[in-house]
């Protein structure tokens, strides 16, 4: 039977089916393919080729046993690993079944594998309010289902997504429904080999089937799986977890599953359809990692998307079975916008329900607002899980911290803060030694430390060590970065800094290196870090910290020396989102005169009127962009301003459905702003009037990057009066062909095309 011969399956979808021949069915009679069915015909050979004949259907018919038995023994292997889950550690948590928690995420098709330049808790930002727009969504079990208007078959899908965001659970939910017979019965076989396991396979060299066999041990009796008549699926999750080269340039060709080479090669030559081109792959990875992927080996890009706001109720609804609590939860993370947005994650939902379930049992008094209260809540509940320290106090936290958990959680944050710098998520044994833990007490330290540091054991058995989220790595190194300062006077944060000074280090002085080296930071990888940084100088963190900072006190002088700095980088400082970034320093220090500053004008009526100073811009742009509701309109001239005000607001395009922005003095800079809100995941914008302004062939062609990009949908674009030539309508004509399908108005009065430049944009 020919792969395209189908039939219907449990699920009542359709896929290849294996013909089952049976040695008494066939006597004297061969059969053949041809065209895909099947026929027979008489024998007219020796008694010894139907001998051979049947001896070989007879193999035929012990292959497909033998692969009917494997097949139901890796399902009932991979229901038992995948159907329940462990919102924290998966040796000490209590688990609960995935079926009972599931809330279905939302998945997009998420447009190229590019590099986001954003720290990711930005990109959450942003992302938060773009669900509104119409949008289809895609189920994890559809993953490989061609979207409406697709008519190539998809092979291999990338998905998307910031850390924590659901990505993992997405696909332990595929694995799950299909083990129990649920979806997807047309596939054969399922194998996941997740990045972190395959990582500790480097120096090794393997066939392709002797890996599946070393990973999957009920393949043991399977000699082959290759041709059309199995249908596999390979599942790489974690790409960005990945420490091999993955060489797709210099590696060998391999197209052989019983050659033996090293899994690197292997995992190349599977990507590129060199080795089983049949099979269909689905890989996963953080969007700064995705474009380690060729983007012609990709025949999707999905986007994880985590929660929208019914979706973040409904979580804390089904995780919190006492509907009472569930409610007072919900409207607390709701009057804080920075905890509202941040339960776009799955698992800050989960760090949130923890806290506030645990502190609404024990405790009166006010519940975290910030980030950094939320964490430091968090991780003083972990700490004391196992030693039942909270029952007849009235306390969030015992009064004392034991030397041996303080020691243990400050040696994490070295940990944290070393494979931060080096952007490494996933630890291994030789990671840990590096910072003197030793590995045979690592389970000590994830069990004194519960759901904050795990130890897995991998596809082998083993060792993976991890924070259970990035945001948890990041407090940990900035609580490692403060106690060194105020317990040890130190400034770790500078590398010839490492003993003790005779001088006493002001926390003005760290805070204002952090501030720094945030601001350095091309990816923006230490803006949360910086937050936390911040965030634990204020008393009443350090108050609940009593036992890991001996050295507490008001640092009120300090705090007050770093708002300055920050108002003074703000003033300056060119970047849009690093200026973003610092008001929500800002924020952690309980400092929001800026922000007041403009909503007083607003609530006076006099903000059109009053002159704005650029760091009032970046304000007001902060405020813009944190609201819960995308603008309809946002005309950039409402605002009396600089150049370099006007420049500060135009981020505030990402949350606007109608951008004008004409006659104001834009320049080149400013179209490479405006590309990046078109590049957003979800973008709003629909209509941009960038007329008038001096942005000349260089700008189109930086605006041009937004264009093309697949995420743009906008559908109306005047450019009357920029100063654009020839080069810059081909710059238009070539963005407009790699992505012709929403735009429906394009205004170039004024300006000088030529005849070839009309002729492109004709074309």
């Amino acid at each position: 039977m020919s792969s395209s011969e189908e039939t219907e399956t449990d699920d009542g979808t359709h896929g290849p089916a294996r013909k089952r021949i049976h040695c008494s069915q066939v006597s004297n009679h061969i059969v053949e393919r041809s065209s895909g069915k099947l026929f027979s015909k008489q024998l007219t050979s020796s008694p010894v080729k139907q001998k051979d004949l049947t001896d070989s259907l007879e193999r035929d018919e012990q292959h497909n046993k033998s692969i009917d038995r494997a097949q139901q023994a890796l399902k009932t292997a991979l229901k038992k690993k995948f159907e329940c889950i462990f919102e924290g550690l998966a040796k000490q948590a209590n688990p609960t079944l995935l079926n009972e928690i599931y809330t279905e995420l939302y998945i997009t098709e998420g447009g190229s594998g590019g590099v986001n330049g954003e720290h990711e808790v930005r990109q959450i930002e942003t992302a938060s309010k773009r669900q509104t727009t119409q949008e289809t969504a895609i189920f994890c079990n559809d993953i490989f289902k061609p979207l409406p208007g697709q008519e190539k078959p998809i092979r291999t899908v990338l998905t998307k997504g910031i850390a924590g965001i659901g990505k993992t659970v997405s696909v332990q939910k595929f694995i799950l429904d299909w083990a129990e017979g649920k979806a997807n019965q047309d596939i054969d076989f399922i194998f996941t080999l997740p990045f972190r396991d395959l990582n500790l396979k480097k120096e090794r060299e393997f066939s392709l089937m002797q890996l599946l066999q070393h990973y999957f041990p009920q393949l043991k009796e399977i000699m082959s799986i290759e041709g059309d008549k199995v249908k596999i699926v390979f599942i790489f999750d974690g790409l960005d977890e990945c420490r091999l080269p993955l060489d797709f340039q210099s590696n060998k060709i391999c197209c052989d599953i019983t050659e033996s080479s090293s899994v690197d090669v292997l995992l190349t030559n599977l990507i590129l359809g060199n080795l089983l081109p049949s099979a269909l792959l689905w890989i996963t990875s953080r969007p700064a990692a995705a474009n380690q992927i060729p983007p012609e080996c990709v025949h999707q890009v999905t986007e994880v998307r985590g929660f929208n706001d019914p979706q973040k109720e409904e979580y804390f609804k089904k995780r919190i079975r006492d509907w009472n609590k569930a409610s007072k939860i919900i409207a607390h993370i709701k009057s804080s916008r920075s905890l509202h947005i941040m339960c776009h994650i799955p698992v800050f939902c989960w760090i949130s329900a923890t806290v506030l379930e645990t502190m609404l049992d024990k405790v009166s008094g006010d519940l975290p607002k910030t980030l950094t209260e939320m964490y430091t809540h968090f991780l003083l509940i972990q700490t004391n899980v196992k030693n039942d320290k909270y029952h007849g106090t009235n306390e969030t936290t015992p009064k004392i911290m034991s030397v041996s958990d303080t020691q243990i959680i400050l040696k994490l944050g070295q940990l944290a803060l070393l494979q931060l710098e080096r952007g490494n998520l996933i630890f291994y044994e030789e990671d840990l030694r590096e910072m003197g833990i030793d590995v045979s007490a690592a389970s000590v330290y994830s069990g004194v430390c519960t759901e904050i540091f795990k130890e897995e054991c991998g596809l082998g058995e083993e060792k993976v060590y991890c924070f259970v989220h990035l945001s948890i790595q990041e407090y940990l190194a900035a609580l490692f970065v403060f106690h060194s300062c105020v317990n040890e006077n130190r400034n770790v944060l500078r590398a010839e800094e490492s003993k003790p000074r005779s001088d006493r280090v002001q926390l003005s002085e760290l805070h204002r290196t952090a501030v720094d080296q945030a601001l350095g930071s091309k990816n923006g990888h230490l803006d949360l870090f910086l937050r936390f940084l911040l965030g634990l100088s204020l008393d009443s963190i350090q108050t609940l910290l009593g036992g890991i900072l001996t050295q507490t006190g008001s640092r009120s002088e300090s705090i007050e020396k770093t708002v300055l700095y920050i108002k003074e980088r703000i003033r300056y400082e060119s970047s849009a989102g690093r200026t973003i970034n610092l008001f929500h320093c800002l924020n952690e220090l309980n400092d929001n005169s800026l922000v007041e500053e403009i909503k007083n004008f607003q609530r006076s009526g006099k903000l059109s009127n009053k002159i704005l100073e650029p760091h009032q811009c970046s304000a007001l742009a902060f405020m813009l962009l944190m609201s819960e509701e995308i603008l309809d309109e946002f005309d950039l001239k409402t605002y009396k301003t600089s150049a370099a005000g006007y420049q500060r607001l135009l981020p505030v395009v990402r949350n606007c459905r109608k951008a004008i922005l004409n006659s104001c003095d834009l320049t080149e800079k400013s179209c490479e702003i405006v590309a990046s809100a078109l590049q957003s995941s979800n973008s709003p914008l629909r209509d941009l009037d960038l007329s008038n302004n001096n942005l000349g062939d260089s700008g189109v062609k930086l605006l041009c990057a937004g264009l093309m990009s697949p995420n743009c949908k906008l559908q109306i674009c005047r450019l009357s009066g920029c100063r654009v030539t020839q080069r810059g309508c081909d710059s238009l004509a070539s963005a407009l062909c790699s992505n012709p399908s929403h735009l429906r108005e394009l205004d170039l009065r004024y300006n000088h095309p030529g005849d070839s430049g009309v002729r492109a944009l004709s074309a």
